[in-house]
């Protein structure tokens, strides 16, 4: 069979990655807000995330200062706020009052979570790790918020109604119609047909 596939350099291809919001703050100053797609699950007991952020970033030391920050997932309507934060920096303006975003107390962090993001995890920073480029920050996830209307009757998230976005090298996209679920390739034709009409 003929090779279809050209070798590249090696590169940060693995996408889409979700775009998120992470606020961050030091006591007595403003809250600030930086659109990051290196972001992700590491460890699911303890819950722990991990986030990567450029040296130079204003950010980036307000995080290692503070050793908290808020992973907030965005929505489409909150896009254009999203895009904004990854373009402008906290050190010329104040990114909370340019997109209109509310900040929203977590107990027992400094930092806010946005009010306007459908879903927030208020993290703990564990250890950073000089990388290169970036710096990684490992976090353990103290606490957790989700919008009230995204609560589905039985108590469960319905991640349809929170539109979150994804990023996908330069551009931004809905995630669309769900396709299946995790165990849907052995489940039983009752339980994938009544589970698939649940993710519609």
């Amino acid at each position: 069979m003929e090779n279809q596939f050209l070798s590249l350099k090696p590169g940060t291809l693995l996408a889409p990655v979700p775009a998120v919001m992470v606020s961050c703050q030091r006591p007595g100053e403003k809250p600030n807000a930086i659109t990051l797609a290196w972001v992700g699950t590491v460890c699911s007991e303890p819950p722990m995330v991990s986030i990567s952020i450029r040296k130079e970033r204003y950010s980036h030391a307000i995080v290692k200062e503070t050793g908290e920050f808020i992973i907030n997932l965005c929505g489409e309507d909150n896009l254009k706020a999203t895009d904004y934060c990854g373009v402008k920096s906290g050190r010329d303006e104040d990114k909370f009052a340019a997109c209109h975003m509310t900040a929203l107390p977590v107990e027992g962090f400094t930092a806010p979570a946005i009010a306007e993001c459908p879903i927030y995890l208020a993290c703990r920073v564990q250890s950073v790790q000089e990388l290169g480029s970036h710096d990684l920050f490992l976090g353990l996830i103290e606490k957790m918020g989700v919008r009230k209307d995204l609560m589905d009757e039985t108590g469960r998230i319905d991640y349809n109604r929170a539109h979150l976005v994804a990023y996908n090298h330069g551009a931004y996209y809905g995630l669309g119609e769900a396709l299946g679920f995790f165990g849907y390739s052995v489940a039983a034709p009752d339980v994938l047909e009544r589970r698939m009409k649940q993710l519609k």
